[in-house]
């Protein structure tokens, strides 16, 4: 029966040793905590760190960019600029669509900013065109974050406009309703409508005008409440045929009499079932197709929502006809899901090589099995602690759990290894764990804090950086706590149960064959130390210059932001001349197309063209290629973007810029390239002279590849130039010039069918096939207030000009974007003193602003903290080390000295008496008797004394573990009751420890010596 120790022994382990059941339910509901956070825990690449953003988008059908501008975006900035927490507004102002990427404060919470974002709106409403088809709306997605899943919806036998309401009503709402999407988009632009293509002879013949034919198709088409007849009997509910649903409905319609026959719609135009919008397009590996991009929503499970997508797919592809197919082209989730089952493995096999290690130096099966608990509890706990913090599992938290794995066990070996210095002595397990633990907690205590003090500055980190490591740190720094409390609570427990002195003393055949492995390392690493020692200011030399070249390559050494990841999809943007067509735009991209699907490593392709929200003008093509796995390519991401550049610039009139995706996307707009650099300025006018120039200058720089810039000013425009006078003479007004106009060739929506499950437009026009270009004008007609047709030309004329594509506006200041990447041989770091160089050359006047933008704008900030970051680490590891110590030196700091060199004592101490030696180390080292003994100082740089004191045949210390360093005596409770005898035996700690050579007789000159005061081994 083992006695119990005093009720002073144990420190804040005593509690838990004496009560192993309690402690084992402590534990069992740590383990069990974290195994049901697990499941709670959300899946995606890396933390949610991205900005809370808001897309504004209007659209505004035949509207020129500077009409966009000034009517819709202006009005908008302005009142979206009165916001608080608004980090930075951007917009994009084209032909028809104005887009507005609203970027707020990290702090902010995306809800508060939606409801800024709609009380915005409202105020501006008033300040908006009168005929806008549809108000603003607003998503709360990042435009530049690339969707979760595309799908490609195609039909052989119907067409595009059927499959495109289809999609909408039964495909499209279904997924939107999936937890954790956030918006679906449809490209394609296919919505049904019923087209009328106005003849202009026709109607120029009889009399007519666009204004006539577009008021009698408005007042044609009604849908408002009618009322109900409430008799003394039965109530009845008025209606009527104010509604027409088809286009053979419209062509009935009569819109005028003449000599009193009617005159039909059909008569003087062709109508027909058609698209709302005819200059957008989209198509799934060169076949036309509506292409669904299911985007995410801030802080969903990536993996779950996907999934769910893919279950409900079935039901939904059944609701279709046959001659309707589905295909899912992309699934970013593919990717992460391997990335987080290789981090997953990786973490598996830290442990179990953790484990492995742990065997290897100790030998012994249940001083292994203790340390091992701690690995699983520390690290599974850990998923507790980050449901409650809206943590996920991510890369950046597996690998902190995959670095604590090392670290977690760091506490548990040292208090085994003091506990077993104990047992070895004779203790019973019991009163060596408590007395064990209780020297050990104030150090084990100091070493969690250290480690977690290491971890302090990233906590502290600004903006989007430091959002991205605060999990990282704070589950590593949550691992090792829990790693401490396990160390101090189970582990000194289970020591008391598990650990004896024959265990301890058990060697099997492999224990005895690594102890002489471990024997010559050790010799080395004594003599090693012991040319250390004797060489004090070569070894500071060392240490210093070691810091100095730290520095220095630091300084030289290239900096970059993330590595480019190869997920597998590479985002393109297709440029053609700013003045192309639809048509030829969309012939450009089909032959570009059949290229890129030549290449053995693509896998599948979509492409669009067309004016929306995420592409600005018709010169432009936005294209998404698919590759195929890793394990089936030969060639990483790169290498296939060199490749299929270098194909496709053999087209003429086109230049193709790629990209890869990648699931860090800080950047809030669409880019060409991987990084930006903004131009802002007060006029469009200073943009014009000074962008030019500078993608110029930039494009000459080796360390810049891709270079382009978003601002075009070379679009064609038709400037009418309306002479003011002869309009007013004929009672013709500003308004009815535009009306024409926008009747003829601004694809406008005159009227909406209402439908059950929908709503479909009436779009107006000019049938331009008879009469192309700025032919078509000449066609136009307006009504005088005598009632005479009169034609446009009559008052009227026509020149060509150069106008913008899109106006930027960054700031609610114009703006323009130059976007470029990093070839393989540079970095990041000299791409931007690059462009910084090259802006300081062509010195810009002041009213220009510049300034990177996105990932680069990140690079820099966390560029310019690093160093701190560094520093402020190193000082408060310090800090708190600094807590744990009494004196500024070491207790055995005199040991470094030779006996005969220390400082009071006669040269003679060293010939001298027992008694003289024990005298002048009890004068003149009083920081000696802080130690408590001393019994293996020796042994581990001599393993050969170690044999001599029969180490072997006494069973010895733990195999593979160094004896530790005694704990402060003056934490051991009842240290007056000691023997003044030992006192005085145990104060030799102030000796040096011998080299390996002193267990031959031999001393070289100037080693530290043997203090023969002490009593012999």
């Amino acid at each position: 029966m083992q006695v119990m120790p005093p009720s002073s022994t144990g420190g804040p382990s005593r509690l838990f040793i004496l009560r192993p059941v309690a402690t084992t339910l402590l534990m069992v509901a740590i383990l069990l905590a974290g195994i049901i956070g697990y499941r709670f825990l959300p899946v995606s690449a890396l933390p949610e760190v991205d900005y809370p953003t808001i897309q504004v988008v209007t659209l505004y059908p035949g509207a020129s960019p500077d009409v966009v501008t000034s009517a819709i975006t202006a009005p908008l900035e302005r009142q979206f600029g009165q916001m608080s927490g608004l980090k930075q507004m951007s917009s994009q102002s084209a032909g028809g669509a104005s887009v507005v990427t609203l970027q707020f404060q990290l702090s902010l919470s995306l809800d508060v900013a939606e409801q800024e974002v709609q009380a915005a709106i409202n105020a501006a409403t008033n300040l908006l065109p009168s005929d806008l088809p549809n108000p603003p709306v607003y998503s709360k997605v990042n435009p530049a974050d690339p969707p979760i899943m595309t799908l490609a919806v195609t039909s052989s036998a119907m067409p595009m406009t059927q499959v495109e309401d289809m999609v909408e009503t039964r495909v499209a709402q279904k997924i939107s309703q999936v937890s954790g999407v956030g918006l679906v988009t449809l490209s394609g632009g296919q919505r049904p409508a019923v087209r009328v293509k106005l003849n202009a002879q026709a109607i120029a013949s009889l009399g007519l005008t666009s204004e006539t034919i577009r008021t009698a198709i408005s007042n044609a088409n009604v849908n408002s409440a009618k009322g109900s007849l409430d008799g003394p009997n039965r109530a009845v509910t008025l209606s009527a045929n104010d509604q027409m649903q088809s286009a053979d409905e419209y062509r009935q319609l009569i819109v005028a009499y003449q000599n009193g026959a009617a005159i039909r719609l059909g008569d003087v135009s062709t109508v027909e079932q058609g698209a709302e919008n005819s200059w957008l397009g989209a198509w799934a590996n060169k076949q036309q197709a509506i292409v669904m991009n299911v985007q995410r929503q801030p802080g969903a499970n990536i993996i779950d929502t996907a999934d769910s997508i893919r279950a409900m797919l079935p039901t939904l592809i059944d609701s279709l006809p046959k001659s309707v197919s589905v295909k899912v082209l992309s699934d970013r989730t593919t990717n992460i899901r391997a990335s987080v089952s290789d981090t997953q493995f990786e973490l598996m096999l830290a442990i179990a090589l953790v484990v492995m290690i742990i065997y290897l130096f100790l030998r012994n099966v249940p001083a292994t099995i203790i340390p091992a608990v701690a690995v699983p509890l520390s690290l599974v706990g850990t998923f507790a602690v980050m449901v409650f913090l809206d943590f996920s599992i991510n890369n950046l938290t597996l690998m902190a759990l995959t670095i604590a794995t090392g670290f977690v066990v760091d506490d548990a070996i040292v208090v085994i290894e003091n506990i077993s210095r104990y047992i070895e002595k004779g203790e019973k397990p019991l009163a060596a764990a408590l007395k064990g633990a209780g020297e050990i907690g104030f150090t084990i205590i100091s070493l969690t804090f250290s480690l977690i003090a290491v971890l302090i500055p990233l906590l502290f980190m600004g903006d989007i950086v430091g959002r991205l490591f605060r999990e990282f740190a704070v589950t590593l720094a949550v691992a090792i706590l829990i790693s401490a409390v396990v160390s101090l609570t189970l582990t000194p427990m289970m020591c008391a149960r598990m650990l004896s002195h024959e265990s301890l003393r058990k060697q099997n055949r492999f224990s005895r064959a690594s102890e002489r492995m471990f024997e010559r390392i050790i010799a080395a690493y004594g003599r090693m130390l012991t040319k250390v020692l004797n060489h004090p200011w070569a070894t500071l030399g060392v240490a210093l210059g070691t810091l100095a070249l730290s520095v220095l390559l630091w300084v030289m050494i290239p900096k970059g932001f993330f590595p480019i990841q190869d997920n597998g999809i590479i985002q393109g943007t297709l440029q053609a001349p700013q003045s192309v067509s639809f048509a030829s735009m969309a012939q450009r991209q089909q032959a570009v197309s059949d290229v890129i699907m030549k290449d053995p490593a693509v896998e599948s392709l979509t492409s669009f063209v067309g004016v929306d929200g995420t592409n600005p003008s018709l010169n432009s093509a936005r294209l998404q290629i698919n590759l195929k796995p890793l394990d089936d390519r030969d060639d990483r991401v790169n290498k296939v973007i060199e490749r299929l550049q270098h194909a496709v610039a053999k087209i003429p009139g086109v230049a193709l810029y790629l990209q890869p995706t990648q699931d860090l996307t800080i950047d809030t707009t669409v880019s060409r390239t991987q990084y930006q650099f903004t131009l802002q300025a007060t006029s469009l006018d200073a943009l014009s002279t000074w962008v030019p120039q500078l993608v110029d200058e930039l494009k000459q720089l080796p360390q810049l590849s891709d270079v382009s810039s978003d601002w075009q000013d070379k679009g064609l425009a038709a400037y009418i130039n309306v002479d003011r006078d002869s309009a007013s003479r004929l009672g013709i007004s500003m308004a009815d010039v535009d009306n024409a106009l926008y009747n003829a060739f601004g694809q406008r929506l005159i009227s909406t069918i209402y439908t059950q499950a929908n709503q479909y437009r009436v779009v107006l026009e000019h049938d331009t096939r008879q009469t192309p270009g700025l032919a078509a004008l000449d066609s136009v007609r307006l009504t005088s207030s005598s009632g005479g047709i009169v034609p446009l030309s009559a008052i009227a004329k026509v020149e060509e000009r150069y106008t913008p594509l899109a106006v930027n506006h960054l700031d609610q200041f114009p703006s323009t974007t130059i976007s470029f990447n990093v070839p393989d041989d540079y970095s990041l770091g000299e791409a931007v003193q690059a462009i910084t160089d090259a802006e300081k050359n062509l010195s810009f006047p002041t009213d220009i602003q510049t300034k990177f933008q996105g990932s680069t704008l990140a690079f820099q900030a966390a560029l310019g903290s690093t160093v701190w970051l560094i520093v402020a680490a190193v000082v408060a590891m310090y800090i708190v080390l600094g807590g744990a110590v009494r004196e500024l030196y070491p207790p055995d700091y005199h040991s470094l000295y030779p006996a005969d060199r220390r400082r009071g004592c006669p040269a003679g101490a060293d010939a001298g008496g027992q008694r003289a030696g024990r005298d002048c180390d009890h004068r003149h080292h009083p920081a000696d008797r802080y130690r408590q003994e001393e019994r293996h100082h020796d042994d581990r740089l001599c393993p050969c004394r170690r044999a001599r004191a029969g180490y072997a045949a006494a069973g010895g210390h733990l195999p593979g573990l160094p004896a530790a360093f005694p704990s402060d005596p003056d934490d051991h409770p009842r240290r007056a009751a000691r023997c003044p005898a030992a006192d005085a035996q145990h104060r030799g700690r102030g000796r040096a420890a011998p080299s390996v050579r002193h267990c031959h007789g031999r001393r070289f000159a100037g080693e530290p010596g043997v203090d023969p005061s002490l009593p012999p081994r």
